[in-house]
């Protein structure tokens, strides 16, 4: 099993971060799927166990067109779904991702703490010594262009020149993380993201759960670099909002699901 803990800075507090990343989970939702292909939202209601109240999630991500096309013409029923389990007890969240056809040699586990600090924490997670000294750190700044892959830029979309019409806020030049800290009437948050992931295959495992590593910190990257860039789209929304907009995006994706294939997929 490799363990990773991301960080990301941003210059939100921890209670609008709940509904921006709701917003965002949506909306990133629709621009992934159609054509049979994408996400399909099984359940997404509050639940309450163990003394524990959220709202849980139940998804499975069809990715077909995700991969080169020999692999998706041989590759079993089940092989290319991946089932994402989500417990959301703001602002604590769990996340737990399986593929059937792996069973108990595939998971990953992803734990999030939202704190109001610079991410200068250690071990929000709280695990035992001997773990916690194996756990590589990780800071994924979003306002560094560098740390994303050309293909993935979008100039929309880009902290680094985006300004707040409704906030004030950015754009995210060099240097920013040191100004936000400096500013106490900016508000500001870290997600603290530890990733476990575990592939059972003798002679693939290092450099599969490595490669899965390098996945997730892209997708974190990407995700909350159009967070924020989407900030005037949210920053007014309720969460009574959010979950009109939860029914709805579920339609349209079913609705897309069922349609023509999407256009522009890559397979890699």
């Amino acid at each position: 099993m490799l363990i990773k803990e991301f960080r990301i800075v941003l210059p939100v507090s921890v209670e609008e971060y709940q509904v921006g990343q709701l917003y965002a989970v949506a909306e990133a939702s629709k621009g992934e799927t159609g054509g049979g292909e994408g996400v399909e939202v099984l359940e997404n209601r509050p639940y309450d166990e163990n003394g524990e109240k959220g709202q849980y999630t139940h998804k499975i991500y069809h990715l077909k067109s995700k991969v080169p096309g020999i692999i998706s013409k041989i590759a079993p029923e089940g092989a290319l779904e991946v089932h994402e389990k989500a417990w959301n007890a703001y602002p604590y969240c769990k996340t737990v991702l399986t593929n059937k056809y792996m069973g108990d040699k595939f998971k990953i586990v992803i734990e999030t703490w939202h704190k109001p600090d610079m991410g200068d924490q250690e071990n929000v997670h709280g695990l035992d010594g001997s773990q916690w000294k194996n756990v590589e750190v990780v800071d994924i700044d979003i306002g560094d262009r560098s740390c994303i892959n050309t293909k993935d830029y979008n100039p929309d979309l880009d902290p680094a020149t985006f300004k707040s019409k409704k906030t004030g806020r950015g754009p995210l030049g060099p240097g920013w993380k040191k100004e936000l800290a400096n500013n106490p009437d900016c508000p500001h948050m870290c997600a603290y993201k530890l990733v476990s992931v575990e592939f059972k295959k003798w002679g693939l495992q290092t450099a599969v759960e490595s490669h899965i590593q390098r996945i997730e910190k892209r997708i974190f990257t990407h995700f909350h670099r159009q967070l924020f860039c989407w900030i005037d789209k949210w920053i007014d929304l309720s969460m009574d909002d959010i979950r009109h907009m939860e029914d709805k995006t579920k339609e349209e994706l079913d609705e897309m699901r069922s349609s023509d294939p999407v256009k522009g997929m890559g397979t890699d």
